[in-house]
This record gives C-alpha cells, structure tokens and sequence, in this order.
C-alpha cells in the first residue's frame, strides 16, 4: 500500500491498473505514437491486450519486454551485461547509472535483470519528459516515479525530501529496487559526473544521518556503454548553438526529437557493467565526518565505479587518440576502422539543420562529437590510475 504522501509521485498500484490503462488507451497521442513505431500494428487488436493485463508485472513480461527486445534487435548490434551476480537474490538497491538516453537507460538495464530472472527495478523519471498526458499514463504503468523539476527552492526542498522519503519507502517496505540517473540530463559530453545534489537529497531519507541515509539505500553504480549514441549529432548542435548564444535553450520539442532519435537511431553494441555496492567504501567514512565530505566521498565512490566499468570501443580510442593528437592506442583499432569512424561523424554532422555553418562551424562540431567519444576512456585511465591521461 503507497503512502498518501507519496501518490503523486509513485507508480499506479494494481488496483488503479486497470482504470489508468483504460484512460491511456483513449488518448489519440497513444495511437499516433504507437503507429510511428510499429507501423504494421493492428491498433485495435493491440488495445485489446493492453485492456486485458491486470497488472504492471503482466504489462512488463508480456507488452514491455517484447517490445524492448524488438527495439534492441532494430536499433542495436546486441545487449550485453556483466557483473549481474553483483545483484544479490532478495536485497534491494539503488541502481545509479550514468546516463546515455532519456528513455533506454533503465529499459535496457531492466531488460537485463529480466534476461538473468532478476526483478526489474522502479525507475526515476523527470516530469519535464511528461510533455502529454498518456506519457504520464505509460511510465507510471511501467513502474515509474516521478521526480519534479524546475522548482522554486522552498518547493524544490519539499520535493527533495518526499523523492528521497519514496526511494528509502520503495527499498525498505516495497522491497523494491529502483533506478536513478547519476545527475539530472545527459552529461552532453560524455564526462559523467554525479552531482552532490542527487546525492544530497538520496541522504535525506531514512530517518537517520546523512551517512545512515546513503547505506541504506545501498547505492550499486552501473556502466552504460554504448558504441555510438544516435544523438550525438543533436549534442555537437547544441554546443554550437550555446557558444554562439550562451543563453539558448532546447525547446520541448527538441526534447520530443531527442526522444525519438534515441530511440528508433543505431547504438551498435551496448554494455552494462553492475558494479558492486559501494556501502564498504562508506564505511571507512568517519561517522564524525562533515555533510559535505560525506557527499564528495561518496560521489567520489559512484565515479570511479562507474568509469572503471565502461566498456571501450574503436571509436573511443581513435577518438582519443585524435583528440590528443597520439597513437597511443593505435594496437585497439585498424585502419579500415578509422575510415568508418571519420564517415560515421562525417555522416551524422549532415544532419545538423542549421542554416549557413562555415567550415569553422564544422571543425567545432567535429571536436566535440570526438570529445564525446574520447571522455569514456579518458575517465577509465584516470580511475584506473593512469597518470597519463
């Protein structure tokens, strides 16, 4: 039973399941997008199912895990994971990931657990993202909650505290893991860093220190990797924009795009690495210690977590062997691969609709999307304790 305090933000129970899917499947935005995915469906026979499941399980296992295996078969050269014995049978935990896609992040890593019989965990979603109303019906569906955004500070805090207050409820009396990005958006370069903010608010919850707080969420870092991220073009346009306007913004509809490109766009390979909870390097933090040391110690500990488990590609490497102006990694890629690498960026800066770009426009651009492909690695050797990097 959901807390009163918590029904705004928290998943749709199975007693309102089938109501709530009742209501999305009438929204005429469901069909259109449905239709935009799976152009060959036959809607009606498809809302007939969705009003036949009864609960979020059936709806995972039966509409959810099909179509996310479609998606990967599509729009992937494979998922795979490493580290799933990490998850141990009947604990729960924080995933915290950092974040390559607005939408796949926590499907394909659920998809994972689903894979290796492990359950799924309930995922943190932005309401920026629930731009239409059957959005909204869909992820609470599928298990989501919400994280409210774009507050002013005294709403900001009281957000902060019921979010934090839902996370411990959902490990400790659901018995529900969950996932949540390291820092809120994309980290537009691919240099993931958790934000103390995250972690601040995870440390309000649970009715102890801040230190308390954060073991007993038992915080469990996972790498996302992916080959190529089908956004990257839209990132090297945004930092244009940004540099010739630093006050530009995306609009929601490029949030929409964005959404859509990382969806139905080719990531070549994808890994996940679960890690392992970092609750034994927050013991050796002093009970005594500063808030503040608390917080950057245990970002600190997501961090290195994280780089050290990504996996590395040819494109990374001749990415930063580019960027740096080396071959030190010249035995990790062929000639023939450097060939692609340069048509691939070549190919996707073509897409970039903006109006007359100079060849000045093109070469940052170009340096950006290298940076993007570069900082993966450049963060694995410096959590690996390569001093060269």
């Amino acid at each position: 039973m959901i807390k009163e305090e918590y029904l705004d933000i928290a998943p749709y129970s199975d007693n309102e399941f089938q109501h709530k899917m009742a209501e999305m499947v009438n929204d005429p935005g469901l069909e259109h997008a449905v239709r935009y995915v799976m152009p060959d469906v036959d809607y009606p026979e498809f809302v007939k199912g969705l009003r036949s499941l009864t609960t979020a399980h059936q709806f995972q296992q039966q509409v959810m895990r099909p179509f996310i295996e479609l998606l990967a078969q599509r729009t992937t050269s494979g998922i795979s994971s490493s580290g799933i014995e990490n998850v141990a049978d009947g604990e729960t935990y924080t995933f915290i990931t950092n974040h390559r896609d607005i939408v796949l992040d926590a499907s394909f890593l659920n998809l994972c657990f689903m894979r290796a019989d492990k359950p799924t965990s309930e995922v943190a979603i932005g309401n920026n993202l629930l731009i239409y109303d059957w959005i909204t019906h869909l992820v609470k569906l599928n298990q989501s909650f919400i994280v409210k955004r774009d507050l002013k500070m005294i709403q900001a805090l009281e957000a902060a505290k019921q979010l934090s207050g839902y996370i411990h409820f959902c490990l400790n009396e659901k018995h529900r893991s969950v996932w949540i990005a390291q820092r809120e958006g994309r980290a537009k370069d691919s240099n993931d860093l958790t934000q103390e903010s995250l972690v601040k608010m995870l440390g309000l919850g649970g009715g102890g220190t801040i230190l308390e707080n954060l073991k007993s969420a038992r915080l469990l870092p996972v790498s996302i990797s992916y080959e190529y991220d089908p956004n990257d073009y839209l990132k090297a346009r945004e930092f244009l924009l940004k540099r010739n306007d630093p006050s530009f913004k995306k609009s929601k509809r490029d949030d929409l795009f964005s959404m859509e490109t990382g969806l139905l766009g080719h990531k070549g390979r994808v890994h996940f690495t679960i890690g392992k909870c970092i609750n034994p390097g927050l013991d050796k933090i002093s009970p005594d210690a500063e808030r503040q040391e608390v917080v950057k110690s245990t970002c600190s500990l997501i961090d290195r977590t994280i780089h050290r488990g990504y996996m590395i590609f040819p494109i990374n490497y001749i990415a930063y062997d580019k960027i740096t102006g080396t071959d030190r990694f010249i035995g990790h890629y062929t000639d023939e691969e450097i060939k692609r690498v340069d048509n691939y960026i070549d190919g996707q800066l073509a897409k970039v609709d903006l109006e007359d770009l100079t060849d000045d426009d093109y070469d940052y651009m170009r340096r950006m999307m290298l940076q993007m492909y570069a900082n993966p690695l450049t963060n694995k050797l410096r959590a690996e304790g390569d001093n060269r990097s």
